[in-house]
């Protein structure tokens, strides 16, 4: 097979450090809209970026020619930095270490575009790490409780 063909959608979630709430208007739409022109510069087409207060997803196809830990590197290093510079507020705006990554089948696309574009509606109910916790079991993964939140 001569050509390489990649269709590889991702759902990416990563909280603010601790948690802190500090993605509000107008900033957030500024946010979401800097992340996905960071990862179109990747050759990770976005298809949604969304979140709350305190953490962000991201639907993406994510390029052949990067690791996804590349794309997260690179995603939360430029977001933050540029973040600080829109208001002395933001200034304490860091990420958390991890990430959450989670492979979408193309015919559920629409049911995490929607997701996301929810998320204000969604957490009037249920907090990130509940949310978080919900989404590892629904994709089966193994974690340890005591190293998710750092």
């Amino acid at each position: 097979m001569g050509q390489s063909l990649v269709q590889n959608y991702v759902h990416i979630v990563f909280s603010t450090k601790y948690r802190e709430e500090l993605i509000f208007p107008p900033y957030d739409k500024e946010l979401y809209a800097y992340i996905g022109g960071v990862c179109k510069k990747l050759d990770c087409p976005v298809l949604i970026v969304g979140g709350y207060t305190d953490h962000v997803h991201i639907l993406c196809m994510l390029s052949k020619k990067l690791a996804l830990m590349t794309l997260v590197q690179k995603v939360k290093a430029h977001s933050s930095k540029w973040i600080k510079t829109k208001d002395e507020s933001l200034a304490n705006l860091f990420w958390q270490d991890g990430y959450g990554a989670f492979s979408v089948n193309p015919a559920q696309v629409d049911v995490v575009t929607n997701y996301i574009k929810n998320q204000h509606e969604h957490h009037r109910s249920k907090d990130f790490k509940e949310e978080y916790r919900t989404m590892l079991q629904e994709y089966e993964v193994d974690y340890d409780e005591n190293y998710v939140w750092d």
